[in-house]
């Protein structure tokens, strides 16, 4: 068997294996059944659609291995120690020399390596993001936090990173333009009519997560201004009408909250100042609690506190060294009074007193966060009794009964599963829609998964793989056909030489016996 043939062969089985393969990564969201929630009654979208990712952590020179030091050999020191008799020394110049020159290839093979990953993680993010907008159409995007993947990177680096994420893994969006949010205290709220401005598709809500700003105890100014300059504003607050003609259109409200520094102690208190004021100003301006016709969702980074065992993460709290500040070194969760003060009874209204206003079931909403890549659904409540906070999963087999008590005051809080690839590229799809039978906002959230980075991987090799033998088996093929013709021709020549020879030759012999006939007659004439 030829190698052509062989080859052949090979792209037989392979091509039906990369046309599923490529079909699954580019239309996953079909077959894994991603869309938006719609309402019941119907058959169009949800007026607000927002495509959630969370920690894409994008990483950059601090994950490269460390270029080792190359130690030259000193000749004059290894003569001094052969003068000196002390081989010791000399093995040991001998021995670093050879150990640092061997690992200089051994060093850029793993950073080529890496640097391919860096890459390839970017367009996989990217693949996520691209697939999932073309396929569901939202109407508005975030990032829950933790955009990159260090808050100790330099400046120069930071840019790098930025650059990374508008032009290769988010390419086409960018940030909110700063008019459009509401971020400084007592301004009022900036709103809009849903699906007035096509451009909110591609404007991204992006929340401040530890690795990109810090925690309490290490954010400063200098990092808040680079996020705000590559990424809009830490804190920010917008209203959506559903119609633009009613009144008392009923509303979406989208709030940004910087949750970094929240608890204490914290590095700037200026900062934390400026958490706090957006915070009051945001309860200040919102709706009186128990009107439905608003519904507020939440955008944080670090979720809200809950006991071990509810989520993979458990209440965690590490601090720096009293030499180094003292503040928050790292966090799971808000700390239980900051969530209840600041979210739960302060932002939502929610009260454990049925004599407070509205019988202290607050105001409607959802809390979407990132942090704990694993992902968590919970829904938040209090017993009246104890006035103290509970979390529990949103699948378990009470909750249901909780949610339909209308007496029973409590808020649903999703984390995010990671979009990167070991968690394996998750979105949540949140779509909100107005229900006119119960005269409130209907929330639904769905998680859609691609797959581990590997599948991504595997099959565009796969499509490098194939490319490669479809040029080489055609290569051949048109090879076999330009030497076919050609020996076909030469054959032909060779034919027409040999019939052109046969015909000299018949013709010679036909000469030669006419002469010979001729030569008796001539003699019979002497005669």
């Amino acid at each position: 068997m030829s190698v052509s043939a062989f080859l052949s062969r090979i792209l037989l089985v392979l091509l039906p294996v990369v046309a599923i393969s490529n079909l699954y990564i580019y239309f996953y969201p079909v077959w894994r059944n991603c869309s938006f929630a719609r309402p019941a009654r119907g058959n169009e979208p949800a007026p607000f659609r927002l495509l959630t990712f969370g920690d894409p952590q994008l990483e950059g020179d601090t994950s490269l291995p460390p270029k080792p030091v190359y130690i030259p050999l000193d000749f004059n020191r290894a003569l001094t120690s052969l003068r000196e008799r002390d081989p010791t020394a000399l093995k040991s110049q001998i021995r670093n020399f050879i150990t640092s020159t061997l690992a200089i290839p051994r060093y850029q093979v793993q950073y080529f390596r890496k640097h391919l990953d860096l890459i390839g993680n970017d367009y996989y993010l990217a693949h996520i993001y691209r697939t999932l907008y073309w396929y569901t159409k939202p109407t508005h995007v975030t990032v829950l936090g933790d955009l990159l993947g260090s808050q100790w990177i330099r400046d120069e680096e930071f840019e790098r990173r930025s650059w990374r994420f508008w032009h290769r893994v988010f390419k086409g969006s960018s940030k909110v333009p700063l008019d459009r949010l509401t971020h400084e205290d007592g301004a009022a709220v900036h709103e809009e009519v849903l699906g007035a401005d096509d451009n909110w598709s591609k404007w991204i809500f992006n929340v401040p997560g530890n690795h990109d700003i810090g925690y309490a105890g290490d954010i400063d100014e200098a990092r808040v201004e680079r996020f705000e300059r590559e990424f809009g504003p830490v804190n920010g607050d917008i209203r959506f009408r559903l119609t633009e003609s009613e009144e008392d259109s009923p509303t979406i409200r989208l709030i940004v909250l910087n949750t970094m520094n929240l608890d204490q102690p914290q590095l700037s208190e200026d900062l934390a100042h400026d958490t706090i004021s957006f915070l009051n100003g945001a309860m200040g301006s919102a709706k009186d609690v128990g009107n439905s016709r608003e519904t507020t969702i939440l955008l944080t980074h670090i979720p809200l506190h809950k006991e071990a065992g509810v989520c993979a993460d458990a209440p965690l709290f590490s601090y720096f060294k009293e030499e180094e500040g003292g503040g928050i070194r790292e966090q799971n969760f808000l700390s239980y009074d900051s969530g209840r003060n600041a979210i739960l009874q302060g932002l939502f209204g929610l009260h454990p007193s049925i004599d407070a206003p509205a019988q202290g079931l607050g105001r409607d909403g959802i809390i979407l966060t990132g942090h704990d890549h694993e992902g968590c659904d919970v829904y938040h409540w209090i017993d009246r009794d104890t006035e103290l906070w509970n979390a529990q999963r949103w699948g378990q087999a009470n909750t249901t009964a909780l949610v339909a008590d209308v007496l029973q005051p409590g808020i649903r809080e999703v984390t995010v599963r990671s979009m990167m690839g070991d968690f394996g590229g998750n979105a949540a799809l949140v779509s909100a829609y107005w229900n006119d039978g119960g005269h409130k906002w209907q929330i639904d959230v769905k998680n859609c998964q691609f797959g581990v980075q590997h599948i991504w991987w595997a099959v565009h090799v796969l499509d490098i793989i194939t490319v490669l033998l479809v040029m080489i088996v055609g290569v051949a093929y048109l090879a076999g056909v330009i030497s076919g013709r050609l020996g076909s021709s030469v054959n032909s020549k060779s034919g027409d030489r040999k019939a052109s020879g046969k015909a000299k030759q018949h013709s010679s012999s036909g000469h030669k016996s006419s002469k010979a006939q001729s030569k008796p007659s001539t003699a019979r004439r002497k005669a």
